[in-house]
């Protein structure tokens, strides 16, 4: 079972890229974010005419995320509990089942915080927060739980090429990986560093300053797996190769293999 995330960027903009990766890929269930369009101007058609069924929280023009799957979805849940007066459109989350049993699924797209400290920082903190409370109970569940999506978190100097450029960054500052450790301290695992230690693996490139080309990148784009999906992992890899693109979006896809 192929489970991928990719913050795409603007499905409407992108939507040609997308199809084209899913056509090559073949993941079996996707996370979007960024997807940057209100729930009904999602292009459904495009991506059902592949296969796929789609759960699909949107937003005008910021924001939004979706999931696709090959599988039938059910039990949708619609934005991150804990606060009725955030109308971000962040999360969604979904079960599907396998041959091994169902596996649920959030995607996310974490507030990126800047500038920090302000509000938007503050609003950041809060957001990872109750998505620890919300990841603690899902995973008392003590089922197969997949969190995945753009994190806006590096996790570690190693998770960016130059670390010294984003240390006054929300993205890098103490108090977002101080947040990060708490949520894996429930228990979880980064899928990516479970199959690989080292550095120099990254999901981002800014579209400025030549950061593709000059390989200045960062990791950003995370699934975090409970104990169960954990013990069906078999690889994972990043697509590294969509950023080289024409019009690409500055993430590319991450995807992890699960034992069916």
């Amino acid at each position: 079972m192929l489970i991928a995330t990719w913050n795409v960027n603007s499905i409407k903009s992108r939507i040609d890229l997308a199809t084209r990766w899913l056509q090559e890929a073949r993941p079996d269930l996707v996370c979007l974010q960024e997807i940057k369009c209100v729930d009904e101007a999602f292009p459904r058609a495009e991506i059902e005419a592949l296969g796929y069924n789609v759960a699909v929280h949107g937003q005008k023009s910021y924001n939004g995320v979706a999931i696709l799957s090959r599988a039938p979805i059910e039990d949708v849940v619609m934005r991150l509990p804990g606060d009725d007066a955030d109308e971000h459109a962040r999360y969604v989350e979904v079960v599907v089942s396998t041959d091994r049993g169902a596996v649920r699924v959030g995607c996310i797209y974490l507030p990126n915080g800047n500038p920090a400290p302000g509000p938007k920082y503050d609003y950041k903190l809060g957001w990872m927060e109750r998505l620890r409370r919300h990841a603690a109970e899902r995973l008392a569940l003590e089922e197969a739980f997949v969190l995945a999506g753009d994190f806006n978190v590096i996790p570690a100097p190693k998770d960016a090429k130059r670390p010294d450029a984003w240390v006054d960054d929300a993205l890098f500052l103490p108090e977002t990986r101080a947040a990060w450790r708490r949520l894996i301290a429930l228990g979880l695992t980064d899928a990516l560093r479970a199959a690989d230690e080292n550095g120099g693996v990254y999901t981002f490139w800014d579209y400025q300053a030549g950061a593709w080309q000059k390989d200045h990148g960062i990791r950003i784009d995370h699934l975090l797996l409970s104990p169960q999906a954990a013990d069906r992992l078999l690889a994972v890899r990043v697509d590294r190769h969509v950023r080289s693109w024409e019009r690409p979006s500055d993430h590319v896809p991450v995807v992890i293999e699960l034992a069916a």
